[in-house]
């Protein structure tokens, strides 16, 4: 739901689109000197996409001479943080992803950050109003929610009624007076089509009809993606949209704004979606996706940039080694492949270990282990936890093991509660891990305050949740002080040993359930004979108990030595 905007009906991919005219073709000029960008929205850790469509960017730009933009979509001001910008600023720099003009570096079409433009977005938005291209609606939250109730009763398709599109000026004028709260959306086309020539994807239709009257201006004052999205494109003189895929559905909305305030628009193109091997979504539930967690895995800038680019491309020559210059000089969207580039681990790391073997030498290999492993301030963090722990030099690597390694050895049996099934420790362990993601402050500290504030929300007790949390990221039953553990250790390798432990719980407790099943099924097979033992033979009891001794097996102890070696 769009925060602020009493709407949340409708979505950029509920669009269905039939052949009708008139079609309206938007094929934006290329005279312009290139200027491309990248909006990534501050609202958790930098994701592997981002740099991906990061990547493709920068090259296109460098290939013409042009520039490469960092603009911050922080307009969701409910969910965007500064730490998140600074992560996504740390881990694009990581990879070597620099930029021309952006937030940190400024620039001649500043700023660059969407929070520090709402006033530009405000008198645009103003301006399509005035133009007849938008109004105002006063539609509350409670009308929509309604509305919406009933469109999914009568099983219709999910949009706003245009129950504002036409009011009378009195009516407006008199909301305002009463100083009800107001979003601007967009006048939509109610008949024909709006054609998008995409380079990657030629003319892709879509019916306007089809098309939501989409909010523009919240009523908290900040833009929705689309109208800020557009203008700051526009003002930044961005002469090439390259973006992923699933944004294409939402290009109709952004060809008519640009017709509506008389602009040119971009050249468009849309880049196939990183997917996981059963062809969803690349997520974090099924493969590593934020930049740090890569960082911190130790793989070699340049092979995460090899890689990449790899991913629906290929050299002339179909290499598989270059460099990010080599890629440069033979970049060209002409060898972009659409059929969804699978994100596939296993080359990822092998590709990373071929750098290792042939594209380092020695000496590159001890200053990357040092700076990515073994950097000062890495060590800073974990000294003060272990030095009451150790005597001499040469104890610090076994107590410390588990903060330079990838996984960890589990043990599941010390993991579990002493009253408690493997099946309740995994339903408090899952939204555990799932919600650590959320955490902005890392420190522990927060994380202290948090996870006790947890375990009473899901009446676990510390005691018996905190031991299988210290387990799964550490591997030990005793180790420093839990919550300073994880913060050293960082959020992307926690939140991967805490997924590897919650696999292992959810197996643990699959067997579980099996033991326990047939367990039952043995006791009611025996409550069953005894019943029917019973039934047969009243009055005997002896009967029932030789019935019964005669089903169960008896166990057979093996002749051997006793405790004391007899």
């Amino acid at each position: 739901m769009l925060h602020g905007c009493h709407d949340g009906i409708g979505s950029p991919t509920d669009f269905r689109f039939e052949e009708r005219v008139p079609v309206v073709v938007v094929r934006p000029a290329m005279s312009r000197p290139v200027r491309v960008r990248i909006a990534p929205s501050p609202t958790g850790e930098p994701h592997v996409g981002t740099a991906y469509i990061a990547l493709f960017n920068l090259a296109f730009a460098k290939k013409n001479g042009g520039k490469f933009i960092l603009r911050i979509e922080d307009t969701d001001q409910e969910r965007s943080r500064p730490e998140w910008e600074r992560q996504i600023m740390e881990g694009l720099r990581w990879l070597g992803l620099l930029w021309d003009e952006g937030p940190d570096v400024g620039g001649p079409y500043g700023p660059y950050r969407q929070s520090e433009r709402a006033e530009i977005h405000k008198q645009h938005a103003e301006r399509l109003v005035e133009q007849g291209h938008a109004y105002r609606c006063f539609c509350t939250k409670e009308r929509l929610d309604a509305l919406r109730a009933e469109q999914k009763a009568q099983k219709l398709n999910p949009g706003y009624d245009r129950h504002c599109r036409d009011l009378d000026a009195a009516t407006i004028q008199a909301n305002l007076s009463a100083q009800k709260e107001f979003v601007i959306r967009m006048k939509m086309p109610t008949e024909g089509q709006t054609t998008v020539h995409d380079l990657l994807r030629g003319e892709v239709q879509f019916e306007n009809g089809g098309v939501d009257d989409q909010v523009l201006l919240k009523s908290d004052g900040y833009a929705t993606y689309h109208l800020a999205n557009v203008v700051d494109d526009h003002l930044m003189e961005i002469t090439h949209v390259i973006r992923a895929e699933e944004w294409i559905n939402s290009t109709p909305k952004h060809i008519l704004l640009y017709q509506m305030f008389g602009w040119e628009a971009p050249v468009w193109i849309h880049m196939p979606l990183l997917r996981n091997a059963d062809k969803s979504k690349i997520s974090k539930r099924k493969n590593p996706v934020s930049i740090l967690d890569y960082k911190q895995r130790g793989f070699y800038p340049p092979a995460v940039l090899n890689y990449l680019a790899m991913l629906g491309w290929t050299m002339p020559d179909g290499r598989e080694l270059f460099s990010f210059q080599e890629f440069v000089d033979n970049f060209s969207f002409d060898r972009m492949h659409l059929g969804g580039p699978t994100f596939d681990m296993e080359k990822f790391t092998w590709l990373n270990g071929k750098y290792y073997r042939e594209k380092l030498s020695d000496e590159d290999l001890v200053q990357d282990f040092r700076e990515q492993l073994f950097s000062a301030d890495y060590l800073r963090k974990i000294v003060p936890l272990v030095r009451e722990r150790i005597n001499k030099g040469e104890d610090f690597i076994p107590a410390t093991d588990y903060f330079f390694s990838g996984d960890v050895t589990l043990d599941v049996e010390a993991m579990k509660p002493k009253k408690k099934t493997y099946k309740e420790l995994v339903a408090a362990f899952e939204p555990y891990t799932e919600r650590i993601d959320a955490q902005v402050d890392f420190s522990a500290s927060a994380l202290e305050a948090w996870t006790r504030a947890f375990t009473e929300e899901l009446g676990f007790s510390g005691k018996e949740l905190f031991p299988a949390i210290r387990i799964a990221i550490s591997g030990r039953e005793a180790s420093p002080p839990l919550f300073d553990t994880m913060s050293a250790l960082g959020r992307a390798l926690v939140r991967r040993r805490l997924r590897s432990a919650l696999a292992a719980l959810k197996a643990a407790a699959t067997e579980e359930n099996k033991r326990l099943q047939k367990e039952a099924s043995e006791a009611k097979k025996l409550a069953d004979a005894a019943a029917k033992a019973s039934k047969e033979t009243p009055a005997d009891p002896s009967a029932v108990q030789a019935t019964l001794a005669a089903m169960v097996e008896p166990v057979a102890v093996p002749e051997g030595p006793d405790k004391k070696g007899r």
